[in-house]
């Protein structure tokens, strides 16, 4: 894709994906993402078969231009996508970013991306941000007989 690919430790249940570069590789970089997730959903053995579901990470100061006046961009972005967007009311812990949930296939959500990156660049982020950083697993393990395991 051309973009720049990060992805956060593994030492905890959720892992950020830092996706930078050209507008044109980013989209490309989510088109690829997100094809792959629908190939593995489609070897999942449940029916229906579940959308492909990605969580973005904004800056909270740029959601309202994402959701726009009483919900006219957010109603807009899906109505000509397919997708379904979802922006989180609450800040995500020990951040100034929230959570905005894109879901439908492939296509669709690469479609959404383009429209959330064309606002993000059209309304920059206000303020200092104070990134979302996912807390580690905490479960204490306990060895016994050569076993380890973890208490509910």
């Amino acid at each position: 894709s051309g973009a720049k690919i990060n992805i956060s430790d593994g030492s905890c249940p959720e892992r950020i994906v830092t996706v930078t570069g050209s507008e044109e590789n980013i989209y490309r970089a989510f088109d690829f993402i997100c094809k792959k997730f629908e190939e593995d959903l489609q070897n999942t053995p449940t029916t229906p078969k579940p959308p492909v579901t990605l969580r973005l990470v904004v800056p909270a100061s740029q959601c309202g231009s994402l959701i726009g006046k009483q919900g006219s961009k957010i109603k807009e972005i899906r109505e000509s996508t397919g997708a379904s967007i979802q922006v989180a009311s609450e800040m995500l812990p020990n951040s100034t970013e929230r959570a905005v949930t894109v879901s439908g296939t492939a296509d669709a959500i690469t479609q959404c991306i383009k429209y959330v990156c064309g606002i993000m660049l059209e309304s920059p982020p206000k303020g200092a941000n104070l990134p979302y950083r996912p807390k580690p697993l905490l479960s204490p393990v306990y060895i016994s007989n050569g076993q380890a395991f973890t208490l509910p």
